[in-house]
């Protein structure tokens, strides 16, 4: 079994905490969480992937073990998210690597691939989107707060860092609820409830607009640089619809697609399905 480490980086003052495993040398994977979690997620694939690579997990900008700096010291901007994790990626010496995506992890690893495309081997998309067809009726409530960021439609959302909605995001469209950790659960719940927290959500629904708008620039470098994508996606996802999946292929013709009969964090109940893609995808 690899031995996983837990590590901070200094990232240019912030503290940034992440898992890794595996042996330098070994192509290196970045993992990158989603919306309300940390690299915890990752705790059920990093062994299983660890004999193959050099893995780091870190912990996003106000999320899980790093840093939370208050918001008028630090702005909750997604450009603000991506531009620590690339100076993060500098920080531990990952020069190249592959990026595995999910969630908010997709907005944030698709401007490091933008910005840096040499320094990108693969991407595998879980549940990350990149097209506005992939995007649900589930978004409604917070475009609302898009078209018109008024106070009323703020508080709006505060119903989307509920305890019971954070449960419902992990065991919706999953057939067999007994394979769903409540660790997890538990553990988004505890970080959502730290005081301020939920203003630092709100600020991120409120600027996930600017990943919507960045589409066609995602898209452009899928079409100019064709990185090799794995995209493996839980089928009944609320949020991410099989569409913005199979879009990938409108723009890299030689993307793989795979689906899986699981909600959101697919994770949960497929860790060993997805390890075994990824082996076989990098392994072409």
């Amino acid at each position: 079994m690899p031995t996983v480490r837990y590590r901070h980086a200094n990232v240019d003052g912030l503290n940034v905490f992440y898992r890794e495993a595996g042996t330098v040398g070994k192509p290196k994977l970045l993992l990158l969480h989603g919306f309300p979690s940390a690299g915890h997620m990752f705790r059920d694939l990093i062994p299983l992937l660890g004999d193959d690579f050099h893995i780091v997990a870190p912990d996003l900008p106000g999320f899980g073990q790093s840093d939370m700096p208050p918001r008028d010291q630090f702005g909750y901007t997604f450009d603000h998210i991506a531009d620590v994790i690339d100076r993060f990626t500098e920080v531990v010496g990952f020069d190249r690597f592959a990026v595995y995506v999910f969630d908010y992890g997709a907005p944030t690893g698709f401007r490091l691939a933008v910005k840096h495309p040499e320094r990108i081997t693969g991407i595998v998309s879980q549940n990350g989107n990149a097209y506005v067809e992939g995007l649900s009726e589930g978004w409604n409530p917070i475009r609302a707060y898009w078209e018109d960021p008024s106070q009323a439609n703020r508080e709006a959302l505060r119903k989307l860092l509920a305890p019971d909605t954070t449960r419902w995001q992990y065991t919706h469209g999953v057939a067999d609820e007994s394979l769903v950790s409540p660790d997890g659960i538990a553990l988004d719940n505890y970080y959502l409830a730290r005081p301020g927290m939920d203003d630092v959500q709100l600020d991120l629904f409120l600027d996930y607009r600017s990943n919507v708008a960045l589409y066609p620039a995602f898209q452009a470098y899928f079409r100019e640089h064709q990185p090799r994508l794995l995209a493996i996606w839980g089928r009944n996802d609320p949020f991410f619809l099989p569409p913005g999946a199979e879009a990938f292929k409108r723009d890299i013709p030689e993307a793989r697609v795979s689906f899986l009969d699981t909600g959101h964090f697919a994770l949960e109940t497929h860790a060993g399905e997805i390890a075994e893609a990824i082996l076989a995808f990098f392994a072409r």
